[in-house]
């Protein structure tokens, strides 16, 4: 698994961008900070409620120049299909969702959970040097809060110490 501190592992995948199948690479995100998070499988129930609250706080995430990329080892196909559900996603999903069949990216980040041929519930936060500034992992059960990882890279730019429950606007610690 990669770790904090080291840089980031390059990637070029397909993925669902908008409806439509695209190739996106590291190099695209290069010079940027951006956010990966990975899920198990598309047709689930603790998946969408994570990536619906990626997809609600993207405009959040950018607005300190974050760009949001999910991803899955599931296929575009899966990925455009349940994704067009509109009993269990509303709202267009606008951040592009990777495509990871072959489980290259899984696994150059260590986030493959190789008996299963599926990812963790993972989320790396990338620095615009291509430096891993975070990584959380979750067992396939539990999901995790976008709004924690929007509060983390909040706290990875702000520049000062910050403590437990540390907000924007807060005072830094020491």
């Amino acid at each position: 698994m990669i770790s904090v501190g080291q840089r980031a592992p390059e990637w070029c995948v397909n993925a669902y961008v908008n409806g439509e199948q695209k190739r996106i690479s590291s190099d695209e995100y290069a010079g940027k900070w951006h956010v990966i998070y990975w899920y198990p499988l598309d047709f689930t129930f603790v998946c969408p409620t994570e990536i619906r609250g990626f997809e609600a706080l993207r405009d959040e995430f950018r607005k300190h120049g974050v760009e949001v990329i999910g991803a899955s080892t599931d296929s575009f196909y899966s990925h455009e299909q349940w994704f067009g559900d509109r009993k269990t996603f509303q709202q267009e999903i606008t951040h592009p969702v990777v495509a990871d069949t072959n489980h290259a990216m899984s696994r150059a980040f260590g986030v493959l959970k190789e008996d299963e041929g599926i990812a963790y519930r993972a989320t790396v936060v990338i620095d615009d040097e291509g430096i891993v500034r975070s990584i959380g992992v979750n067992d396939l059960p539990v999901g995790r809060s976008p709004a924690e990882v929007l509060r983390t890279v909040e706290a990875l730019q702000s520049g000062g110490l910050c403590g437990a429950d540390w907000k924007a606007g807060d005072a830094f610690v020491g």
